[in-house]
């Protein structure tokens, strides 16, 4: 019995995991997949049939849309930050200041990062009017902060510093004898970065990129701190339905959009996962 014991022992260790995980992910999902194939406490196919109204697929475009671009501009942008990093001594000064920054800046998000843009490019912002008073240029315009060019722009900020600190360890993993035995056979930079390092890195950049477009997928509070009125994606409309003054009983509409949400980012995190473990073998 107490051998039996010792060797549970370990997996104790995964029981407040499992609780964290049983509360706060399947719990929630639960409930979301009942509410949404229901209706006035019956089954009903009424929310999801809904999901494919024009209106619907137009947010879900818009947020796919704001998800993959700023995926894709953080995703270049906080690789080649991440290479600038690399390069550099690992117990640099640099490398210390830009992780530290990048840590605190990827979680800086909410209200607080939509007042500091407010504050900065909005109608009377620090930059806006300094633009204005030097060069008469109106930077904010027809109020394009407040759509989703302004949420491309705002979500592509936190987006950066995630990249680099998901994709550095993927560099780090690049060893130096690589590249000296390509470049001893006569390989030229080029060469190396196309047939060697860039094919060991691509799995683990696009599977850090598909991380970005769901960590800017499920992003809501800095889009209702910024759009105060219309829907322009998933997570605004879900808040639309639940909080509408106009329409009551719109609950469960909310949930089949977030099972909508649910799925597309349960489809992205598994090729996540996938291309994870593929660039892991090389890694290890």
């Amino acid at each position: 019995m107490s051998r039996r014991i010792r060797h549970l022992a370990p997996a104790l260790g995964l029981v407040p995991f499992l609780g964290y995980l049983i509360v706060f992910l399947l719990i929630p999902t639960i409930v979301v997949l009942v509410g949404a194939f229901s209706e006035n406490g019956s089954p009903s196919l009424t929310n999801i049939q809904a999901l494919g109204d024009s209106d619907v697929l137009r947010v879900l475009w818009r947020s796919i849309l704001l998800s993959g671009s700023t995926a894709v501009i953080g995703a270049v942008l906080g690789a080649l930050l991440s290479y600038a990093v690399a390069t550099g001594s690992p117990d640099g000064l640099l490398r210390r200041a830009v992780t530290s920054a990048c840590g605190v800046l990827a979680q800086f998000g909410g209200v607080t990062l939509a007042f500091a843009f407010i504050a900065t490019i909005g109608f009377s912002g620090l930059i806006t009017q300094a633009a204005q008073d030097a060069f008469g240029i109106d930077l904010f315009g027809n109020g394009w902060l407040f759509g989703l060019p302004g949420l491309m722009l705002v979500y592509t900020y936190f987006q950066i510093p995630l990249m680099v600190i998901v994709f550095l360890p993927s560099l780090d993993g690049i060893r130096t004898q690589w590249r000296e035995a390509a470049l001893s056979l006569g390989a030229t930079t080029w060469q190396y970065w196309r047939h060697v390092a860039g094919p060991l890195l691509f799995p683990s950049f696009l599977g850090s990129m598909l991380l970005l477009f769901a960590n800017a997928f499920a992003a809501y509070a800095t889009a209702a701190a910024l759009v105060s009125q219309g829907s322009p994606i998933l997570p605004l409309l879900i808040r639309g339905a639940l909080t509408s003054e106009l329409l009551f009983g719109r609950e469960n509409f909310a949930y089949a959009l977030a099972l909508d949400m649910v799925i597309v980012v349960a489809v992205v995190m598994t090729a996540y996962a996938l291309l994870l473990r593929r660039s892991s073998r090389w890694l290890r």
